[in-house]
């Protein structure tokens, strides 16, 4: 059985998910009052992009020359008994990773066969667990049947960013999603909404049935959205 799929975002009131340039003391509190009601869903696994998990990893690079020879393409998973488990689309395998922890949960790779033999080495050292999803893209749906397969995943939480939440969306692979409307329009036409798709891949608009609306004391709006 797949995994119950939660898109959890945060966005401007014109749709932008991005925060940078925005006040910093607007994005802090902005930034917890979306990590506290994400709590509230009580998941066993978050999901983020490449470039949002190498911000969480403070990423530097990492050590080249640690294959000594090919490595198969087989999953390996240093920690099968995690209370959470942060799971990290990284096709080609950028992320620098110093521990096989992120915020207090175990950190699964998310690959392509096409990451190199170094990058698997490299993650083996630091017992990272990763999988693979695909020859030279990521299969979602093959994701989530892995995750739930091998680790007991039963409830996931897709945090962005913008294209990976758009497209697991795209996919209909979402069951439920929560966005947070902050008090704040940004204003920047080029900067990405909170669901980006490339019209190459995308195949029809999701229609979504409103399950709650709850104001927030600092402004924002809190709304939850079911399949229709």
């Amino acid at each position: 059985m797949q995994p119950y799929v939660i898109c959890h975002m945060m966005s401007s009131l014109d749709g932008h998910a991005l925060t940078d340039g925005w006040d910093r003391a607007f994005k802090k509190a902005a930034d917890e009052r979306y990590e506290t009601l994400a709590q509230t869903f009580d998941f066993d696994a978050w999901v983020c992009g490449r470039v949002t998990m190498q911000e969480i990893a403070h990423d530097e690079g990492y050590p080249k020359g640690l294959a000594t020879g090919p490595v198969a393409r087989t999953p390996y998973f240093a920690d099968r008994d995690a209370k959470r488990y942060a799971i990290s689309i990284d096709p080609h395998g950028k992320v620098g990773w110093k521990t096989n922890q992120a915020l207090d949960s175990h950190v699964v790779e998310v690959l392509t066969e096409a990451v190199s033999d170094d990058y698997l080495a490299y993650l083996q050292s630091i017992q990272v667990s990763y999988l693979f999803a695909g020859k030279d893209e990521i299969d979602l749906e093959r994701v989530l049947s892995i995750l739930a397969q091998e680790l007991g995943c039963k409830r996931l939480i897709v945090e962005g960013g913008p294209h990976v939440s758009g497209s697991f969306v795209n996919a209909g692979l979402v069951d439920e999603v929560s966005v947070v409307i902050l008090p704040l329009i940004d204003g920047r036409g080029e900067h990405p909404a909170s669901f980006e798709i490339s019209a190459s891949d995308w195949k029809q608009p999701s229609h979504l049935k409103l399950s709650m609306a709850q104001a927030q004391d600092d402004g924002s709006v809190w709304l939850r959205y079911t399949k229709v």
